[in-house]
């Protein structure tokens, strides 16, 4: 079971935001179904919690249970002062601000859950997994939990077009930007794809871990389908091997085309293993050897390779971990 709880708040009294429940309900829609249309997260959307006492309330429910997974998200004000960070609540006081980010990562901390998630998209959420001791951040994270912020402690997070920029960058990501090509989507590949897309003087996501893997918050259809995929240690008898190409593998090389012809003819064989090749190529796994296109590495009888992230997705295959 997969379950998520989806916050986000706009209605501050005295200092109202515009974004936040749109982000929310965006989120809510990308985390509900994998891109195939499967069912994914059991998603729960609270906009404009009243209280801290509620708030407190439903990530306690989000993180109760031994789900697979559970993730909570939340957009919304935060705040830092001397004594820690906080999801601000509509109810808040100059004493009182809201859920501590210390009590956040407590009730994670404790979860019999397998894999916890924390997505923060607030000011100063960086905080979340560091307390001040003698001057130095100590990380408090427990195991299977995984934090992913819109911002350091000291940064706040911005607001354009009626949605966070961090959080519009999240959806992009899982939407499919952060897919691997197998179509998986984990959280060390969105920060990744958020890390690059935001500028050394925008604000600064913030990824912290203690897990032993990383689980696809959401999947996707690979451009490639994986059955092509795993056909590379079929391909490739070891990872630096060179694959003979001649022009028997291109297609177009038929007496029925009229054109100039090589010897040899298109085999129907050869062609189906070259299809498979060149789509290989278009996501990176496969490159061409002395020419750029792999229809001339054909018909000049060249050769073909593993990349290196392909020796990777071979050594995967090998091992029979895809």
């Amino acid at each position: 079971m997969r379950k998520a709880l989806v916050v986000g708040i706009d209605d501050y009294a005295s200092c109202p935001l515009h974004g936040c429940c749109n982000d929310a309900e965006s989120m809510k829609r990308v985390l509900a179904k994998n891109g195939n249309g499967s069912l994914n997260f059991a998603v729960k959307i609270e906009n404009n919690v009243k209280t801290k006492g509620k708030l407190k309330t439903l990530i306690k429910e989000c993180f109760s249970g031994d789900a697979a997974v559970a993730l909570f998200y939340y957009s919304g004000h935060g705040h830092i002062d001397s004594v820690g960070g906080y999801l601000v609540t509509p109810d808040f006081s100059e004493d009182d601000y809201g859920v501590s980010l210390q009590d956040v990562l407590t009730i994670a901390n404790e979860s019999k859950c397998k894999d916890k998630i924390i997505i923060l998209d607030s000011c100063y959420s960086g905080a979340l997994g560091s307390i001040s001791t003698i001057g130095q951040n100590t990380a408090l994270i427990g195991e299977g939990v995984t934090i992913l912020t819109a911002s350091r402690l000291t940064e706040t997070s911005m607001e354009i077009n009626g949605h966070g920029v961090f959080t519009t960058l999240l959806l992009e990501a899982l939407d499919g930007g952060a897919a691997d090509v197998t179509g998986h989507i984990s959280v060390g590949g969105i920060y990744a794809y958020i890390d690059k897309a935001l500028g050394p003087w925008e604000q600064r996501p913030v990824f912290k871990t203690n897990v032993t893997r990383f689980t696809s918050l959401r999947d996707i259809v690979p451009q490639v389908d994986i059955s092509i995929i795993r056909k590379i240690g079929e391909y490739f008898k070891t990872e630096n091997e060179k694959i003979k190409l001649d022009p028997s593998f291109e297609p177009t090389n038929s007496p029925e085309d009229n054109h100039q012809l090589i010897e040899p003819f298109a085999n129907a064989d050869n062609t189906k293993i070259f299809s498979d090749l060149q789509k290989l190529e278009g996501i990176g796994l496969v490159t061409p050897v002395g020419t750029e296109h792999m229809y001339y590495a054909a018909m000049e009888s060249k050769s073909c390779e593993l990349t290196s992230i392909g020796k990777h997705y071979w050594r995967l295959v090998i091992g029979e971990r895809i």
